[in-house]
């Protein structure tokens, strides 16, 4: 009766979205080009060096520009706010270049004097790394992403050489670095903006009322409803080719492609497995595919009883039968993982052979670890659609069955998705599903990110909490490693050690998907599965 309700209310917000949607649309229809994204979900908030989601990511992504950036539909690193940089031979200093005149957006809080200089990319990475610094705590203190990357260890300096010129000294060489300033957590803000709010007493205004020197600026933001973005016309690289951009928040993926179809919205992310069919024969939609490069998974909370024994996590892994899932809730769109890094990573380890799925065999080792009868656990489910998990709260019941096939009760749970995320993240669980889809093309992202202990011991991304030193070390070896194939060993190795250890149940791969509308012009599916706009044309 509570799941009817609720989906009533969702119908509801959503049919009121659609009605409203049409007026937003229609101020300004006569004279420019608006494109409607039916997005999933609403923000965490504005500001990318504390957000997690890809749904907060898909809005940050149009405000903010990085010093790098990846090329738009690909993962090579290519000059955005810096034009050009050197690294020194032993791999240890950057200077960036950065670019002359780029102008910031404007808000009704704050009116730019200057253009983007050194003392902005400062700001980007001292509000991240120093704990002294004003803005170090203003929204929240968890920067996720700058831990999980190593950042606090890595950086030695950030010296600014001239108002134009920034110099990053590290305390080791870093394969990944270049690709990973690409990546949303170093999306840089107006350090001029920040200091007006400090003075101004309200801080925390420039993640509420963001800035950027992106290629959309931030109009209207309703939550659970509603994103209004209009193109910047002074952005460094050319105005936009759309004039308005619009997120219609719709949660329910049938309602998104009801949306899609009559034209009330014009791409739309995560669809139903089941729809893909009707979706394929419709004459005004592309469905846009490609290989995802993501995993989705469950994670064992290791520091938990009964999950600190591995031999309950292998037993867990073997009861849970995957190609059912796989089937069940995938359909065409998946495929099952073996490993914690996707196929078409570089690194793959393809002679690690998967857990067979043998209840008796998961019974003996249960007893093994002394719990002949089992035990009670819960066994948390994302409230949101993923590639890499269509549909959580109904593959949580396919392994809560399988579960109790060997005596093993597990209590479904979920929350609201942010809510979900900083839960996991504190380690509330004992087994949760989570997934992720890599953000630089580089293995570090994921083995480092989502398995290192750094990140276990920062609330960071590795919500297993696995720390195992001879995992660690490899991981932390490879990153320091420049020939590609003396870090491929080094990984392949890792993935072995990940197989025996099983902080995880590897779920699957998904096949990356977007219906869009025909009369959108150059929208490029990206590797990192980000929804960029900029560069996009509709007839």
């Amino acid at each position: 009766m509570i799941r009817s309700i609720a989906h009533l209310r969702m119908r509801k917000t959503a049919v009121l979205a659609a009605i409203a949607l049409p007026v937003l649309m229609g101020m300004s229809a006569v004279s420019a080009k608006t494109l409607v994204y039916c997005s999933e979900g609403s923000p965490e908030n504005f500001y990318p060096g504390i957000n997690t989601t890809g749904t907060s990511f898909d809005v940050t992504e149009q405000i903010y520009d990085n010093l790098v950036n990846f090329e738009r539909g690909g993962t090579k690193v290519v000059p955005a706010l810096a034009e050009k940089w050197t690294i020194s031979k032993d791999g240890l200093e950057y200077t960036f270049n950065l670019r002359r005149g780029v102008k910031w957006q404007s808000s009704k809080n704050f009116t730019p004097s200057r253009d983007f200089n050194a003392d902005d990319v400062l700001f980007m990475f001292e509000r991240q790394w120093k704990e002294n610094d004003p803005f170090f705590k203003v929204t929240s203190s968890n920067h996720s992403y700058f831990g999980d990357m190593g950042m606090p260890a890595l950086l030695k300096s950030v010296d600014k050489v001239d108002e134009y010129t920034v110099k990053v000294t590290l305390n080791n060489p870093e394969a990944p670095f270049l690709a990973n300033l690409a990546m949303q957590f170093a999306g840089v803000q107006s350090k001029e903006y920040a200091i007006a709010m400090l003075k101004a007493g309200t801080p925390e205004k420039i993640d509420q009322d963001p800035i950027g020197t992106g290629p959309f600026q931030l109009v209207q933001y309703q939550k659970d409803a509603i994103i209004r973005f209009k193109a910047f016309s002074q952005y460094w690289a050319g105005k936009a080719k759309i004039d308005d951009l619009i997120f219609s928040i719709t949660p329910d993926a049938s309602v998104r492609w009801a949306k899609l179809q009559k034209g009330e919205c014009h791409v739309m992310p995560y669809p139903n497995p089941a729809d893909l069919d009707t979706m394929r024969k419709d004459a005004n939609v592309v469905v846009q595919e490609q290989p995802g490069l993501n995993i989705g998974y469950l994670a064992y909370n290791t520091t938990k009883k009964p999950f600190d024994d591995v031999r309950v996590r292998k037993a867990v892994n073997m009861a849970i039968d995957k190609k059912a899932i796989v089937s069940a809730v995938y359909l065409s769109t998946g495929v099952a993982a073996t490993n914690p890094i996707p196929p078409g990573q570089w690194s793959y380890n393809k002679a690690i052979k998967d857990d067979a799925f043998n209840p008796a065999e998961a019974k003996k080792l249960l007893a093994a670890a002394g719990l002949p009868n089992g035990f009670t656990t819960d066994l948390w489910a994302m409230p949101v659609q993923r590639p890499y998990n269509p549909n959580a709260k109904r593959i949580a019941e396919l392994m809560q069955a399988d579960l109790a096939k060997i005596g093993v009760k597990a209590e479904i749970k979920s929350f609201e998705w942010g809510e979900y995320r900083k839960r996991m993240q504190n380690g509330e669980h004992q087994m949760g599903m989570l997934g992720w889809t890599g953000d630089n093309g580089d293995p570090d992202n994921f083995l480092n990110t989502l398995l290192g202990c750094a990140s276990a011991k920062s609330n960071g991304s590795n919500v297993a909490k696995f720390c195992y030193k001879p995992f660690d070390d490899l991981v932390l070896k490879a990153k320091q490693v420049t020939n590609p194939a003396e870090r491929t060993k080094l990984y392949e190795k890792a993935q072995v050690i990940f197989k025996e250890q099983a902080p995880w149940f590897t779920i699957a791969h998904a096949v990356q998907i977007a219906p869009v509308r025909k009369e959108v012009i150059d929208y490029k599916l990206s590797p990192f599965a980000k929804h960029t706009f900029y560069g996009v044309d509709i007839k």
